[in-house]
């Protein structure tokens, strides 16, 4: 059986640890891809990576390079590239040098790569993967972009220290923009099928939301630079799904057009992710303070593909 062709483009820290899960996951053959002049950095880390293969016991061949030619015929293609956050910076601030960078990469595995999927991690993500969308001519279903499943992994994380349960008893559903202008729908979680309304106080359930809502810039302010490691897992939680065809249903930025009223963004839904992609996108019921939430998120989406369209014309 032949195995799946995986490409990372961007060898920083979130590209490299996307790698690093990839890898572990035995998901595919991974190809790391940074600029030219990091190239030689990229193929020490890919070494680096595959010389831990006989410890962990993963057989997949990782290379790194800076030619996209290597890159050819991938099935699943992530794009990390692009301008870190620093302390101070909003994501918003990052959409007039990342709309470039995002603009280059996606004309180039357009080129090379004309059946992958697409998988954005780079920051504004809404912005980012309508600008991958736009500059690819791929079908809407095979451009995604990664936030709800980082989001909600935030999300459950807190609700599990809060409660001192374990992590994976807990479910959750959020939607909307990334970080900031994400909506978590408390009606919608739930402990081992207990409601989370039932066992956290509303106040301390506010204040849970409102951590996961600035989650990143929490870590960036701890860090002095945007976070990895949940990123990385939240993005390779998608390859998998897509790439083992395993229909999860999963919060990710994908293109609404009638779903939810959007009329043609990308924002975070709850989908279902398989081998075509995103293959369905659920309306699930929400009332009127939840609407309001979602709009409004939506309506910051807008601005900022606005931003986007211009950026792209200029």
């Amino acid at each position: 059986m032949k195995r799946a062709k995986i490409t990372i483009v961007g060898a920083g820290n979130v590209g490299a640890t996307c790698a690093h899960w990839a890898a572990a996951k035995e998901l595919g053959d991974i190809v790391l891809l940074d600029i030219p002049d990091r190239a030689d950095l990229t193929r020490g880390k890919a070494l680096d990576l595959l010389e831990c293969a006989p410890i962990e016991r993963f057989d997949v061949q990782i290379t790194g390079t800076g030619d996209y030619a290597e890159t050819a015929n991938s099935d699943v293609v992530v794009i990390t590239a692009g301008l870190p956050r620093k302390p101070g910076m909003s994501r918003d601030d990052l959409v007039n040098t990342n709309v470039k960078i995002v603009k280059a990469v996606s004309e180039q595995i357009a080129k090379y790569s004309p059946q992958a999927i697409l998988v954005v991690v780079s920051n504004p993500l809404d912005a980012m993967v309508y600008t991958a969308w736009q500059v690819s001519g791929f079908p809407t279903q095979r451009v995604v972009g990664q936030a709800g499943c980082l989001d909600i992994a935030r999300y459950r994380t807190f609700i599990a220290l809060e409660l001192g349960v374990s992590v994976e008893d807990i479910d959750a559903l959020l939607m909307g923009g990334h970080g900031d202008d994400m909506v978590p729908l408390p009606r919608y979680t739930s402990v081992a099928g207990i409601p989370v309304t039932q066992l956290i106080k509303p106040d301390r359930l506010n204040a849970i939301i409102e951590r996961a809502k600035v989650g990143g810039g929490e870590l960036v302010k701890l860090m002095g630079t945007s976070a990895y490691y949940a990123p990385a897992a939240g993005t390779i939680q998608m390859v998998e799904a897509i790439i083992k065809d395993k229909k999860r249903i999963l919060p990710c930025a994908a293109f609404c057009q009638k779903e939810y009223g959007v009329g043609g963004y990308y924002v975070g839904v709850p989908c279902v992710l398989g081998a075509s992609g995103v293959e369905r996108i659920i309306e699930v019921e929400l009332n009127a303070d939840e609407r309001k939430m979602f709009e409004t998120s939506v309506s910051h989406v807008k601005e900022l593909c606005e931003l986007t369209r211009k950026t792209l014309a200029g």
